[in-house]
């Protein structure tokens, strides 16, 4: 039977959540679905918090979490800051950790656990360094401590280029080959929707600002227990570079997943949750 024979709404609920977000008023859109433990899901640079949607309808997962993710500002339904269009979006180390900390805030979230997905893995080793105590357990999805640009960033925000398609053109190595095909086009289709600039803006962080190489190993996983979760197809975080932060980082738990690549939770959905529930259920226990 079709989808629109047999019509459903999903159990997610979407609102706009109206905060004070460095230092200017925002219109934020979160997402949330689920009772229990916080686990709160940061998306990859240019895209947004659809990524997370096999998360948000599983139901063992919800049973026991309460699983919530926003938009970014400058991403997906979250629009710009007033007088955006008088500057040029740049994410900055400070500003990524004050948002997610403000929102966690804002939302009265005791001690949740957090995921996030390469540039949101970045900012998971951020809070394990600076604000450990705030966070039951960190996931990092596609983790690693620095990373080099490969391709002239300049192309990402280009007139006499139409960004959409550079967007999803440049990331469609980075899905693995295990990928449905349904879900590895709307990955791709997040990325062709992403706002002029926003792209570049964030690898400024990925490549430039959130180096952490020196510090990882201050790290202390018996304040928060760290989780990495690596797709085996990832060269803008490989294998190797997980397996070398989970090395430095004493307790940090390193697991590769097969036939992955950068956005296992959105790419492949299904494989992805096989890898997750192991993860939140020692995170419970």
């Amino acid at each position: 039977m079709s989808a629109t024979s047999n019509p459903r709404f999903e159990p997610v609920v979407g609102r706009y959540l109206q905060l004070n977000l460095l230092g200017k008023p925002h219109r934020l859109y979160v997402e949330e679905v689920g009772e229990g433990i916080p686990l709160l899901c940061l998306h990859t640079a240019g895209s947004d918090s659809r990524q997370y949607r096999a998360v948000m309808n599983e139901g063992e997962i919800l049973s026991r979490f309460r699983v919530i993710a926003f938009d970014m500002p400058w991403h997906g339904k979250s629009s710009p800051p007033a007088g955006w269009h008088n500057h040029e979006y740049r994410l900055t180390s400070k500003d990524y950790i004050d948002m997610v900390l403000t929102v966690s805030d804002a939302l009265e979230l005791e001690r949740p656990v957090v995921t996030g997905c390469s540039i949101g893995a970045r900012v998971v080793l951020h809070l394990a360094l600076d604000h450990p105590e705030r966070f039951r357990a960190l996931i990092g999805l596609q983790s690693g401590a620095h990373g080099d640009p490969y391709y002239d960033l300049q192309w990402l925000h280009r007139p006499d280029a139409q960004g959409g398609k550079v967007f999803s053109g440049i990331v469609s190595g980075l899905i693995g080959p295990s990928a449905p095909e349904t879900d590895r086009w709307e990955t791709l289709w997040h990325y062709a929707q992403g706002g002029p600039g926003v792209f570049r803006g964030d690898l400024y962080f990925y490549t430039v600002d959130g180096d952490v190489r020196e510090k990882v190993a201050e790290i202390d996983t018996r304040c928060c227990p760290l989780y990495l979760l690596t797709g085996e197809y990832d060269y803008s975080c490989t294998p190797d570079d997980t397996r070398e932060l989970a090395r430095r980082i004493q307790g940090a738990q390193a697991t590769i997943m097969d036939g992955m690549g950068h956005f296992p939770m959105s790419e492949n959905p299904e494989g992805f949750l096989s890898y997750l529930r192991p993860v939140l259920a020692a995170i419970e226990q």
